[in-house]
């Protein structure tokens, strides 16, 4: 059995048993018959109104399995590192916030919430899951192809300045900023975007060998040569991109636009 999954059986027993709790829904890789041995473990934990404030975390996730690390990332999520490397997200909310669940359908598709469901006391959780079952935002739409190319064209400018300027490392994190615009272009144009906020999650399955091999000569080291032409591949692929992409959406960005920032790259 994957360790994952035998912590999943913690979790699932602890919550069971433990009167404190109201619900626990799972999400993540194993929801979605993805999960393996390098997956990571995710839950929101519903408590009951009365106990919240005074509910210890830190040694209820002790009880899940001994840990090495635990501690709150910049969302308020708490995130344990287990004595046995696997990770795990948990989000301990009241009872009360059960109500924030239908939102979850505008993080992506959710093709099974039977399998995020690991307790529910009153019945409450499966209800707002049975609303967000089968959610397949639209993401082929002309505002986020314009919202897209204005971005990747305002970051490319800016990462080409500060290369120009010298600040090579400065031009790096730029440069993996535009990525991510880059991938959802590719995405759009390609008609694949259920993976479109964790935009490069199984990119060497779901997109195609062309794109792909395009996409890498967009990558670098913390080198000038190397920065600038990723950056020119960077924008010989949108302008690509944007080609098929005008075909089907009214698009702010010309490809003069995008003409006149390629022309910029020797000026």
């Amino acid at each position: 059995m994957l360790k994952q999954k035998e912590l999943i059986a913690n979790v699932k027993n602890l919550t069971e048993s433990d009167e404190r709790i109201t619900a626990c829904m799972m999400y993540g890789s194993f929801t979605k018959g993805e999960g393996d041995q390098y997956s990571d473990i995710e839950f929101y934990i519903f408590l009951k109104d009365s106990i919240t404030s005074n509910f210890d975390s830190s040694n209820w996730l002790f009880d899940v399995a001994p840990y090495l690390m635990l501690y709150k990332n910049e969302y308020g999520t708490e995130v344990v590192i287990f004595d046995n490397l696997i990770r795990g997200e948990f989000h301990f909310l009241s009872e009360i916030d059960m109500n924030i669940i239908p939102s979850f359908k505008d993080s992506g598709y959710i093709p099974d919430t039977k399998a995020m469901l690991i307790y529910d006391e009153t019945g409450q959780l499966e209800n707002y899951l049975s609303e967000i079952s089968g959610a397949r935002p639209n993401r082929l739409t002309e505002e986020n192809a314009n919202f897209l190319l204005c971005n990747f064209s305002n970051l490319w400018l800016m990462g080409i300045n500060v290369l120009k300027r010298g600040e090579y490392a400065r031009s790096l994190e730029l440069l993996s900023q535009l990525q991510k615009n880059t991938l959802q272009l590719i995405r759009m144009a390609e008609k694949n975007a259920d993976n479109w906020l964790n935009m490069s999650k199984n990119l060497e399955k779901e997109i195609s060998l062309e794109n792909y091999k395009k996409f890498a000569k967009t990558t670098a080291r913390l080198d000038k040569v190397e920065l600038f032409e990723a950056y020119k591949n960077s924008l010989l692929l949108v302008m690509d991109l944007q080609s098929h992409l005008i075909e089907q959406y009214n698009l702010k960005v010309t490809h003069d636009i995008l003409e006149r920032l390629l022309n910029y790259i020797s000026e």
